[in-house]
């Protein structure tokens, strides 16, 4: 396939764009790995995950982070399992089950949606208010494109909620908190709204290869694992990627 240009899908509300390879991470070493536990009990663990490593191996093979786990079992029998999932491209918090019962246990959680997570995403142009709600269902787009998703009316429910961190010079920053948690909900909804995420290569202007990546970063997750205590709550650093642009909204670099 000759040209580098990007062919557009119609979907009424929303353009796609069919991308190529985004950016391409290799696999984390175990020292590697071990570096980015942003917090660890008998429980879970919760990893900040690298943008453009997959969390798991695609048909095709390649690096992931899974691969990586067993550089995380910390003494124990088994390594660590997903919990949850993040984009390939998509950084910060990641929770990981510690054992079978603590797995299952985040899972209906997340499930429930008992789980709180913010998400800090850089966007195009942006909203006329400060802060708002999205109620848009999702669907998928086709069966061909297997996870991609469209607004659709008879799809499933899909609710963000949305606050203005800062703006800046054309770009925007946002506190994305999903309701619900649908594959690439915040994505498909801020682009229907006509802001989409800096560098999205499927919903946005995203470009197929190079810079700049996806500036979506799961920035916080609060965790209710134990009845009598109070919820995990565990922040992921901004990620280099992300900070020129941030702070170009007018972040602070905290």
């Amino acid at each position: 396939m000759s040209g580098s240009h990007n062919k557009p899908i119609a979907v009424p509300g929303i353009s796609f764009t069919v991308p190529g390879a985004s950016l391409d991470v290799p696999g984390l070493t175990a020292e590697e790995i071990q570096a980015r536990v942003l917090h660890r009990d008998g429980l879970m663990l919760v990893i900040d995950k690298p943008a453009g490593l997959p969390v798991h191996r695609g048909p095709k093979g390649g690096a992931n982070l899974e691969a990586s786990f067993d550089g995380l079992r910390f003494g124990l029998p088994r390594p660590p399992v997903l919990a949850h999932r993040l984009d390939k491209d998509t950084s910060g918090c990641l929770v990981l089950g510690r054992h079978r019962k603590a797995t299952a246990s985040l899972g209906l959680l997340f499930k429930h949606g008992k789980i709180g997570k913010t998400y800090w995403a850089v966007i195009e142009g942006g909203p006329a208010e400060d802060e708002g709600t999205i109620d848009m269902p999702l669907g998928r787009l086709n069966v061909e494109r297997g996870w991609w998703q469209k607004p659709d009316p008879d799809g499933q429910k899909a609710v963000t909620n949305w606050k203005v961190r800062g703006r800046g010079d054309g770009l925007c920053w946002l506190a994305l908190e999903p309701v619900t948690g649908r594959t690439h909900q915040l994505r498909v909804h801020t682009s229907a709204m006509g802001w989409p995420i800096v560098g999205d290569n499927i919903y946005g202007n995203g470009p197929r290869f190079g810079e700049p990546i996806l500036h979506l970063h799961s920035r916080e997750i609060v965790i209710p694992i134990s009845k009598n205590k109070e919820p995990v709550r565990v922040t992921a650093p901004a990620p280099e990627h992300m900070r020129e642009r941030l702070r170009a909204c007018g972040w602070n670099g905290e």
